[in-house]
């Protein structure tokens, strides 16, 4: 993997769009609809970005950090070990051991289904605590995107605090239709998620393009990448 320390430039770029960014959290928790206004975490979405980014972010305050399987093993491996990494990925059932086996992993946000996450207390045998999850819902029925319907969310988390101790379900995710005008009203998405909330869970929920409005209907884990990092690179063709 490539140095890890960043470039003078590209630390300032990214400490002035963390702090841009934090800004514009702190308005929308202001007009938040859920009063008082829980405290919302962001997530820096470091997927395809060099480890010295990361740094640049973390000499800034950020720990937590979001990234796919094969990246996560790498960068965990080679960065600090108080960064609190979250898997963001869709999960495979034959990668959460790899999963598991990172100490410093905060939370798996796309926990699937019942078999993920018997799949993910199987792998997690040794770990010292319980690892946190998210019960990933897929509110608009979108093929493209994974996810249980809202109808098998509470199933599910009761599923894994009855069966699966070595797992912490700690709340609950979706990712909102990108094509959705706030103006228009709330997004569906987000509402068929915060209906959901009988029970005390985390809201994860809203990403570059609609964090502002996910924090408003009282997101509590916003995912926040292009707008700190710049886009990501599209894969090259065949891959």
């Amino acid at each position: 993997m490539a140095t890890s320390t960043p470039t003078p430039e590209r630390l300032a770029d990214i400490r002035e769009n963390l702090a841009t960014m934090r800004s514009r959290m702190q308005q929308a928790s202001a007009r938040s609809q859920v009063q008082p206004a829980p405290t919302c975490r962001l997530v820096a979405v470091s997927k395809t970005k060099p480890a010295a980014d990361i740094m640049a972010a973390y000499e800034c305050g950020e720990r937590h950090f979001g990234e796919n399987v094969q990246e996560l093993v790498e960068k965990a491996a080679l960065l600090p070990k108080d960064i609190q990494w979250h898997f963001i990925g869709s999960l495979q059932s034959n990668k959460c051991k790899a999963l598991a086996a990172i100490p410093n992993m905060y939370a798996v946000e796309t926990v699937d289904g019942k078999k993920k996450a018997d799949a993910l207390q199987k792998a997690c045998q040794g770990r010292e605590t319980p690892l946190r999850v998210f019960v990933q819902i897929n509110t608009s029925g979108e093929e493209s995107k994974s996810g249980i319907s809202p109808a098998e969310c509470v199933d599910t988390i009761k599923h894994i605090q009855d069966s699966c101790p070595l797992l912490n379900a700690v709340g609950i995710m979706t990712i909102g239709s990108p094509d959705h005008d706030p103006s228009a009203g709330p997004n569906p998405d987000f509402m068929a998620v915060k209906d959901q909330l009988g029970l005390d869970l985390e809201l994860s929920m809203g990403m570059s393009d609609d964090f502002e409005h996910a924090i408003e209907l009282g997101s509590t884990n916003v995912r926040l990448g292009s707008c700190l990092f710049g886009a990501r690179a599209k894969k090259a063709t065949g891959q």
